[in-house]
């Protein structure tokens, strides 16, 4: 089989949380509420909606920015900040938004540049915001992809299908002439419904299937069987 393309979703796939700039996080929301912090899905559900996220999503970057501040003045009202809360949730905004906190996988790298110098057109497709294309073009990456496709922009988010298809118009090709890799198995499984070649990325190495991939660096390997 030659593929044309490959598609990667990106948390958890390509990135992961930077533990550094996380601990910064809490500590400098500690030290301004003078209290524990702690924020889990539920409450950060909670100050989106305090924030206005919208529910047709974020639709321009201009918009996203402005979400975020609002949100972190949010977060930090309801921690008890009472003091320079703008000027203190703009440097929240500063060092976070748009991957400022994430760092690439070890393989990442060598994967986009084995594709890419095979002539592979490398597409990114992702439940988040429009800031999907910057926030990867400021880890390095944005020299080896040719489209990304984020769910506020679309519409729904993964496994639906109309997420993928556009993902596969953008670079004008079908899903049996593409591969796609993603941490969630449920969004790999949409793919590979519509027809993608899908891996799902389990890196703690439980093999659910055979499409269970531990590393990125597997795909090429199934490229290069393929490929005689």
């Amino acid at each position: 089989m030659k593929y044309k393309a490959i598609f990667f979703d990106r948390d958890g796939t390509l990135t992961y949380g930077n533990k550094e700039k996380l601990r910064w996080y809490n500590q400098i929301v500690e030290e301004w509420s003078r209290k524990e912090f702690k924020l889990d899905y539920d409450r950060m559900m909670q100050l989106f909606d305090l924030a206005r996220y919208p529910k047709s999503g974020l639709k321009s970057l201009d918009e996203e920015k402005k979400f975020w501040k609002r949100y972190y003045e949010e977060l930090l009202k309801a921690e008890g900040v009472s003091d320079l809360v703008e000027e203190r949730a703009e440097l929240l905004f500063s060092e976070l938004w748009c991957n400022n906190d994430k760092n690439l996988f070890d393989e990442v790298i060598e994967v986009m540049e084995y594709f890419k110098d095979k002539g592979y057109k490398i597409g990114i497709i992702s439940d988040t915001s429009p800031s999907l294309q910057l926030s990867l073009e400021n880890l390095g990456l944005g020299k080896y992809i040719d489209s990304y496709t984020c769910s506020d922009l679309v519409g729904v988010g993964k496994p639906e299908p109309l997420i993928y298809n556009s993902a596969l118009k953008s670079l004008n090709v079908e899903a049996i002439e593409s591969i796609y890799v993603d941490d969630y198995d449920i969004e790999a499984d949409g793919a590979r419904k519509l027809g993608f070649t899908s891996f799902h990325l389990d890196r703690s190495g439980h093999k659910k299937n055979n499409w269970t991939i531990q590393s990125l660096k597997e795909i090429i390997d199934y490229v290069e069987l393929m490929n005689g």
